[in-house]
């Protein structure tokens, strides 16, 4: 008998550092292995590296195609000369409601899975729009772990660093890495251990 395999939105999400990019391209590469085709995906948002390009901390790049506001990711998959096996997107946080919706649609009308990986919420403790969506419209959530900058417990926020000191307020979207975010349980969220606010 045969297996019928039905195609499913992924969203995998977790603190700054949980290895969501290199799990990205590990599964990218796990595809190809195979001779499968992947269309791999990133938001414009994110220059970090250059438009347009996953790139994981342990120094693993790879080129994706960018998600402007104005990209209809339905459509790209729809027009696509190769038969797609899977769709993978880094820095999904950063979606439109519009683009989850599109990513749905792929997954029911197309039959072409879905996977997505993001951060699900901004230093503020606010989901990002992205992330909201799909937690409502994805079929699978699974959370990727990492643990607290400050001790050893599971990483659940993110703490915005500006010249040592936490940020708690202004505008939702900064781009940076190690310099700018620590992942974070709630007690240090909210009583980080800087060496400038040390007594």
């Amino acid at each position: 008998m045969e297996l019928l395999v039905v195609a499913q939105l992924f969203f995998r999400y977790g603190a700054m550092n949980s290895g969501k990019s290199i799990e990205i391209l590990k599964v990218a590469h796990n595809y190809e292995e195979q001779q499968k085709k992947v269309m791999l995906l990133t938001s414009a948002v994110d220059n970090r590296e250059k438009i347009g390009e996953i790139a994981s901390r342990i120094g693993l790049k790879r080129q994706a195609q960018p998600i402007f506001e104005q990209t209809n990711i339905f459509e790209m998959a729809a027009q696509s000369s190769q038969k797609l096996a899977c769709i993978l997107v880094d820095e999904a946080q950063f979606l439109k409601k519009q683009h989850v919706i599109e990513l749905a649609r792929i997954v029911d009308e197309l039959k072409i899975p879905v996977m997505t990986f993001g951060l699900k919420n901004d230093f503020r403790n606010e989901l990002f729009e992205g992330s909201k969506y799909l937690l409502l419209y994805a079929d699978k959530i699974e959370e990727m772990k990492t643990i607290c900058w400050f001790c050893n417990k599971k990483a659940i926020m993110n703490l915005r660093i500006d010249n040592g000191r936490p940020v708690y307020s202004g505008e939702q979207i900064k781009i940076g890495g190690n310099e700018s975010y620590y992942p974070v349980c709630r007690r240090h969220y909210l009583h980080p251990v800087l060496k400038e606010t040390r007594n």
